[in-house]
């Protein structure tokens, strides 16, 4: 009997391409649950789970800001922290279109085109993380010093407030 095996998203081929230990751990995905809905299905603290966020600035620049599952990013923080005016979420239609995935599935790995990296400074001193693999219902849990291997060049941020 085949076993139910999650399917391999680009991130997962990313991440196995750079040669780090990771689990997949898929979970019953409900749209809008959020991290919220992931903890709870993997049992782990949501502090620990991380979201990918696309945003842009005033120019229409994407990036992606990884935050903690139970924080929200302080625009106006990010956006002093690029030097711009102004930072906003992009629409779903745009997100999709810099990443190549769905949201509610946005991984930073394996993305569509590069897009600068951002990480809440607080989540590299987690001793494990968990974050999406490329696909809605899978995220995969690494170690930190695994990520910082998988993604060399995040630029470290303190941007976080309290939802």
């Amino acid at each position: 009997m085949a076993k139910d095996r999650p399917p391999v998203t680009q991130g997962i081929r990313f991440l196995h391409g750079t040669g780090i230990d990771f689990l997949e751990r898929p979970y019953r995905y409900e749209d809008r649950g959020g991290t919220e809905v992931a903890a709870r299905e993997l049992g782990v603290a949501e502090h620990q789970v991380i979201k990918t966020l696309v945003m842009e600035d005033e120019h229409r620049n994407g990036f992606i800001i990884l935050m903690h599952g139970d924080r929200e990013v302080s625009t106006r923080a990010m956006a002093r922290c690029l030097g711009v005016k102004t930072v906003t979420p992009c629409d779903a239609a745009t997100a999709e279109r810099h990443t190549g995935y769905r949201v509610g599935g946005i991984s930073p790995f394996g993305m569509r085109k590069p897009l600068p990296v951002y990480v809440e400074a607080s989540i590299l001193s987690l001793p494990k993380i968990y974050i999406n693999a490329g696909k809605r219902g899978l995220l995969v849990e690494l170690s930190t010093e695994d990520f910082k291997k998988a993604l060399p060049h995040p630029t470290p941020v303190n941007v976080s407030r309290e939802r």
